[in-house]
């Protein structure tokens, strides 16, 4: 009970909640395509063509590849092939929090 209630103070300090506020993201265009860009839409590209996209990558990694290619590749691989469930919730929070 002692923890709960330091958690409590430290919620209703006014220091905490003018942080809080000021590292509240604006409710810009850029901040919203921002969030979308970087954080949702790899992950619903992942969803969808994910398994076109390893298919694509593994062929193109078979064939003897200078060492960049081979790297290009295997980020592609990385980004687009499995969802990141937690990236994809941070960005729903992260819009959810822009606009209340």
């Amino acid at each position: 009970m002692k923890f709960i209630k330091k958690l409590e103070d430290f919620k209703d300090h006014p220091a905490t909640k003018e942080s809080i506020k000021r590292i509240k993201p604006q409710k810009t265009f850029w901040s919203i395509f921002g969030v979308f860009i970087f954080f949702i839409l790899p992950e619903i590209v992942a969803l969808i063509w994910g398994a076109d996209i390893k298919a694509y990558t593994t062929s193109h990694l078979m064939q003897p590849l200078p060492l960049e290619e081979e790297y290009k590749y295997k980020a592609i691989e990385l980004l687009f092939t499995d969802v990141s469930w937690l990236n994809l919730f941070v960005g729903i929070a992260l819009l959810v929090w822009v606009f209340f």
